[in-house]
C-alpha cells in the first residue's frame, strides 16, 4: 500500500518521488525553481529588526534629464520642462507630477556615477554593488536582504520580483527570487486539491524517503529537498497567501495605482511588505530611449508616476514608510547630448535615483551635475556608496560576512561610504 502511494504521489524510476509530481498532486505546486527556498538562513530570533525595501526598477536606464534632474533651457535640455514640487526648491522633469505632491517624503541623488554602460553588466552592478568580474557570482541585493532580513519558517518567500530580475549568485537557492510574472493573481498551482490530512500524510512519507536517502551518504541533499517541501507547504497553507490576490482591494485603490502591469506589481509589493516579505522587486522596462525619447517617456512614466506616488502615499498613511525603503532607480543614466534619432545613449557617467522611507529624510535632493548635465559637478555617489546607503536605511551592517560555497567570506559591502546627508 504504502508503494502504491508512493508510484501515486509520482515516484520517479529511481525510486525518489519527482518534486513536480509531488507538488501538482498535493496543491503545493509553487514553481520551485522561483521561490522553494528563498528564505534566510540564520534563526528567527535574529531577524526581528521590522525592515523592508522595495527596489523600483526602471529597466533600460531612464534619462535623468528626464526624470530627477532636468536641464531646461541649457544646451543638452531637450524639450523637457522642470515642475516645481511639494517640497520648495527642488524641481522635477514634467512627467512627474503625481511624484511632485509627494517629494516632501522623497529624496534624490543626482550626483550618482559609474563606469558600466552595458546593460548587462549595469544592471548587475546595480543589483550587488560589484561591477562583474571572474567567476565569482555576486548576491542581488534582495537576496542579501532575504538571508539578513527574512524569517527561517517564514510562510512566503523572503524575496519577490515582479519579473525576471539578478539572480542570488554565491548564495544559492536559499535567497533566491520567487518571480511572480501576472502580479495581481495568486501564483499558479497553489489551489489545495486534496485535504489538509491527506496532504499531511504524503509530507510524512516523504520524510520518511528523504530519511532513507540520508542513511546512504546523501543527508546534505536529503534535509535540503526537505527543506524545500517543508516551505513549500507552509506557503500553501498559510493564510498571507492572499497578499498576492488583489481582489480584495477596491476598485479606487487598484485605479489609483495603475490598471496596468506595473501598477498592480506596487500594489501588490505594499500588500506584500504588510504581510512580512522584506524585499519586493517590482520591474518596469521601456527606458532605452536611443530614439523617439520624449514619446517614450510620456508613456512610461504614465505608468511609473501615478503608482510610485501612491505607494509612498499608502505607506505613509499605513505607517510603514519609516521602516520601508522605496528605491526607484535604473542600471545608468542618458546621454547629455540628444543623438540625430531624437533619443539618448548610455551613459553611466552622470545619472539620478529617487529614494523614500525608513529613515530618508523627504525634501531634499543631494549631488549635482553640471549646467549641460556632462558630469558630477558635487558629491559624488558611486555604486559602493549607494549601497552603503541601502544598508544604513535598513540597519543592515556591510560588513557582514557573507561565506561563498568555498568558505570565503565576503562583505555585504566592502567599498564606499553612505551618503549620510539623506539622514539627518
Amino acid at each position: 500500500m504504502q508503494n502504491q502511494t508512493l508510484l501515486q504521489l509520482g515516484m520517479t524510476s529511481d525510486g525518489l518521488v519527482s518534486r513536480r509530481r509531488f507538488l501538482q498532486f498535493s496543491g503545493a505546486g509553487l514553481a520551485a525553481a522561483g521561490w522553494l527556498n528563498a528564505v534566510g538562513l540564520q534563526a528567527d530570533d535574529l531577524k526581528k529588526r521590522n525592515a523592508a525595501c522595495i527596489l523600483v526598477w526602471l529597466g533600460g536606464g531612464p534619462s535623468q534629464f528626464e526624470t530627477w534632474d532636468p536641464k531646461p533651457g541649457k544646451e543638452n535640455g531637450g524639450q523637457t520642462k522642470a515642475i516645481a514640487t511639494a517640497a520648495s526648491g527642488i524641481k522635477i522633469a514634467e512627467y512627474w507630477p503625481k511624484v511632485a505632491e509627494v517629494m516632501k517624503d522623497c529624496a534624490i541623488i543626482r550626483s550618482l556615477t559609474s563606469k558600466e554602460g552595458n546593460h548587462e553588466r549595469a544592471t548587475y552592478q546595480l543589483h550587488t554593488g560589484r561591477a562583474p568580474s571572474g567567476a565569482l557570482k555576486y548576491p542581488n541585493i534582495g537576496s542579501v536582504v532575504a538571508q539578513e532580513l527574512g524569517a527561517v519558517a517564514a510562510e512566503l518567500p523572503n524575496f519577490v520580483s515582479v519579473g525576471d530580475t539578478v539572480g542570488p549568485g554565491f548564495l544559492g537557492i536559499q535567497s533566491a527570487p520567487f518571480v511572480v510574472n501576472s502580479p495581481g493573481e495568486l501564483p499558479a498551482n497553489v489551489a489545495m486539491q486534496v485535504s489538509k490530512d491527506r496532504m499531511a500524510r504524503r509530507l510524512e512519507l516523504l520524510k520518511e524517503q528523504n530519511a532513507e536517502l540520508g542513511k546512504v551518504g546523501a543527508g546534505e541533499i536529503a534535509a535540503s529537498q526537505q527543506g524545500l517541501y517543508d516551505q513549500a507547504a507552509r506557503m500553501v497553507l498559510s493564510p498571507k497567501l492572499k497578499a498576492f490576490d488583489l481582489k480584495t482591494e477596491s476598485d479606487k485603490a487598484r485605479d489609483a495605482y495603475g490598471r496596468n502591469g506595473f501598477g498592480q506589481g506596487l500594489l501588490m509589493a505594499r500588500r506584500l511588505v504588510e504581510a512580512g516579505v522584506p524585499f519586493i522587486e517590482v520591474r518596469r522596462g521601456g527606458w532605452d530611449n536611443h530614439g523617439d525619447l520624449w514619446k517614450a517617456v510620456a508613456r512610461n512614466a504614465g505608468e511609473v508616476d501615478p503608482a510610485l506616488a501612491q505607494l509612498i502615499r499608502d505607506l505613509k498613511s499605513r505607517g510603514m514608510l519609516d521602516s520601508t525603503l522605496v528605491v526607484c532607480m535604473g542600471e545608468f543614466g542618458r546621454t547629455p547630448k540628444v543623438n540625430n534619432k531624437g533619443g539618448r545613449d548610455h551613459y553611466p557617467k552622470a545619472f539620478s535615483a529617487l529614494l523614500a522611507g525608513s529613515g530618508i529624510k523627504g525634501g531634499r535632493a543631494i549631488g549635482k551635475t553640471n549646467d549641460n548635465g556632462t558630469e558630477v559637478a558635487d558629491r559624488p555617489v558611486s555604486v559602493p556608496d549607494l549601497f552603503q546607503t541601502f544598508c544604513k536605511a535598513l540597519k543592515l551592517n556591510p560588513s557582514t560576512e557573507m561565506v561563498t560555497p568555498q568558505g570565503r567570506p565576503v562583505k555585504i559591502v566592502d567599498e564606499g561610504k553612505p551618503a549620510n546627508e539623506l539622514f539627518s
